[in-house]
């Protein structure tokens, strides 16, 4: 049975990048010099954060931006043999554009 993840509030559902497995020089790292990932593609994201009058402010992202996190920042989740964070959108630290 599949599921199907719809982030509640300002939270975003994303899809981590792999780390890298070469430095800028060409060793290889070993598995256990790797370091987390903060970089991901947004899958999901809520409907926006309630203020104190009801109203609703709706995500300033998008499903399909990459993004930057912070380190420690949110709730891991594996679906699908996918690493992925539920992290709210006060986590996420900058917008990713261009080729890198």
């Amino acid at each position: 049975m599949a599921k199907s993840f719809q982030p509640l509030g300002d939270r975003v559902l994303v899809k981590l990048v792999e780390a890298e497995t070469k430095t800028k020089s060409g060793l290889l790292l070993p598995e256990t010099a790797k370091e987390k990932p903060q970089e991901g593609e947004i899958v999901a994201v809520g409907p926006g954060r309630l203020t104190e009058e009801g109203k609703r402010l709706p995500l300033e992202l998008k499903a399909g931006e990459r993004v930057l996190f912070a380190k420690y920042a949110g709730s891991e989740i594996k679906e699908f043999d996918q690493d992925m964070v539920l992290l709210s959108e006060r986590d996420i630290l900058a917008k990713i554009s261009g080729s890198r």
